[in-house]
């Protein structure tokens, strides 16, 4: 008992602070490989560093010598298995505010209309029950999925995104993606999800959805082609079951919410300029 009350007074607030920090840390990487290949492989990594010196304790050598092999080339495995969810970590690293510019930067008036036009589309291809695959490009880049398809560089209107998705055209069996006001490519490819559980009831387009935005920051508006039911996927995650009305209110409140960000960072730069 003395050892302990010993130990905890010599703690001091930078033990603390560094402790905090890397809890923090571990959370983090923890909430980016949650429901994820990579957290069923950290329990079998798990397992391996438990069942190392274990074996050496039990005097299983031949266990032991495997086990210390597998371990010393692991690291160089890890890179590899673990690509996705490094690219992942080190896109969500690089989309802090101190080292990056939002790509997000368009006026007011502009998100209204740009809105306005998007809702307009889903709603019409909701109604004909016409399948969408709408990709909105924010911090992360998304020129990989762009070279997947046919560019374009338009404007965005609802006519143009209604006869982008019609059936039997060349372009409507893809996605479009989307980069402030423009339309930058159509037809294009999307990575599906690896995640396991998702529903069974879900199709390709909801998985290229759910699978873009595990890799990115985007946000992607979905129209069932069976159902015509309007979705909406970002972080990896799917609301569904959505009218015109809260489609617009989700996309409103993402575009604005990145433009007050963009404003804020700007304004603390000049500030700590003029100071």
């Amino acid at each position: 008992m003395e050892q302990v009350l010993e130990l905890f007074r010599n703690i001091s607030i930078r033990d603390v602070a560094d402790m905090v920090i890397v809890a923090f840390v571990f959370y983090k990487l923890y909430m980016l490989i949650r429901e994820t290949r990579a957290e069923q492989l950290i329990k079998g990594i798990l397992v391996l560093l438990i069942a190392t010196p274990l074996s050496g304790w039990l005097q299983l050598h031949v266990i032991n010598w495997i086990l210390k092999n597998t371990m010393t080339v692991g690291f160089i495995a890890l890179l590899i298995v673990f690509q996705p969810e490094l690219r992942r970590a080190l896109e969500y690293i690089g989309r802090t505010k101190f080292l990056t510019k939002s790509i997000v930067d368009i006026e007011e008036e502009e998100i209204k209309n740009t809105v306005g036009e998007l809702v307009d589309a889903v709603g019409s291809l909701s109604r004909q029950k016409i399948g969408a695959l709408i990709v909105i490009e924010r911090e992360t880049g998304l020129s990989e999925v762009v070279e997947t398809g046919t560019q374009i560089g338009g404007r965005i209107s609802s006519g143009l995104l209604i006869n982008i998705f019609i059936p039997n055209t060349p372009l409507h069996d893809g996605a479009v993606v989307i980069r402030k006001s423009q339309i930058l490519a159509a037809g294009c490819l999307l990575p599906l999800t690896d995640n396991p559980n998702i529903s069974k009831a879900l199709g390709t387009r909801h998985r290229a959805a759910i699978g873009i935005t595990e890799r990115s920051d985007s946000m992607v508006v979905i129209v069932s082609e069976e159902t015509g039911v309007i979705s909406v996927a970002e972080n990896g995650k799917l609301k569904r079951f959505l009218d015109t009305k809260k489609l617009s209110d989700i996309l409103l409140q993402s575009y604005k919410a990145e433009e007050n960000r963009q404003w804020q960072f700007l304004k603390m730069k000049w500030r700590n300029k003029d100071e």
